[in-house]
């Protein structure tokens, strides 16, 4: 699933003793983002359905309860993601085809990959939004999770919300994405930690430039890249409590 599960800054991981991750498993990560994101989506668009709609929508599409692959006995279609647009939901207009065309020559000329040149990709070519990404396991936490970042979308706090549906071959881990506008505008990054937390998600997050996503950069990736550049951990012993946020990329703290 996309933005896969959250134990990765480029390290091999083995999750159970004996599973071992194979070296640039990012390549398989991006096909199942890939494959997500052309299976149908379950969308309410709050710009054009009425308000009064959205919680029979929520109560019907509970992400604990939604299946990834669908049931073909029942004639239920696979789901790629539940997502919810924001009032303010613009969809993007960055040049992703011109920026996967400069990837490729990137990595044909030989030169170093690193975060930042894969900034000046992304600002060349307009390809500038992220995401907070929260992973959580299957059940009522995530469901309550999501209904909070869901409810912020409605009111036009967030431009867009998504959450990956169950899927029943999987690890049991979900994830729940909540967009902004630009990754190089860390003030943005941190106002949207803000909404987020309002809502009373407590969780651990973590952000990624959808530029990665683009680009295939996951965890366990051949170039070594962290696939996330900020991490948020909610701090309930500061006095008024609030997250407590690192720049992955400098290792400085910015909250």
């Amino acid at each position: 699933m996309e933005e896969e599960g959250a134990p990765g800054d480029g390290e091999v991981v083995t999750p159970v003793a004996a599973e071992v991750v194979t070296p640039f498993a990012a390549e398989t990560y991006a096909a199942e983002a890939m494959a997500a994101d052309m299976d149908p989506w379950i969308v309410f668009d709050s710009r054009k359905t009425p308000r009064s709609e959205f919680d029979g929508w929520l109560e019907s599409n509970g992400p604990s309860q939604v299946n990834r692959f669908g049931d073909e006995e029942s004639g239920v279609s696979p789901v790629g993601w539940i997502a919810v647009l924001g009032l303010n939901h613009c969809p993007s207009t960055g040049d992703v085809t011109g920026l996967q065309e400069s990837w490729e020559k990137l990595l044909a000329s030989g030169r170093p990959v690193s975060f930042q040149t894969v900034k000046e990709l992304a600002l060349n070519h307009g390809v500038l939004s992220g995401k907070w990404l929260m992973h959580l396991d299957s059940g009522f936490k995530l469901d309550h999770a999501w209904e909070c970042v869901a409810r912020a979308a409605l009111d036009g706090k967030i431009s867009l919300v998504k959450v990956s549906p169950h899927n029943p071959k999987g690890e049991g881990k979900q994830v729940i994405c909540a967009y902004n506008q630009n990754f190089t505008d860390e003030s943005e990054v941190i106002r949207l930690d803000n909404v987020i937390r309002a809502t009373g998600v407590k969780c651990s997050l973590t952000y990624k430039p959808d530029v990665y996503t683009y680009l295939g950069i996951y965890r366990n990736n051949r170039w070594k890249l962290c696939p996330t550049i900020y991490e948020s951990k909610f701090d309930l012993e500061r006095v008024p409590r609030r997250s407590h946020i690192v720049n992955k990329v400098t290792n400085l703290e910015v909250t």
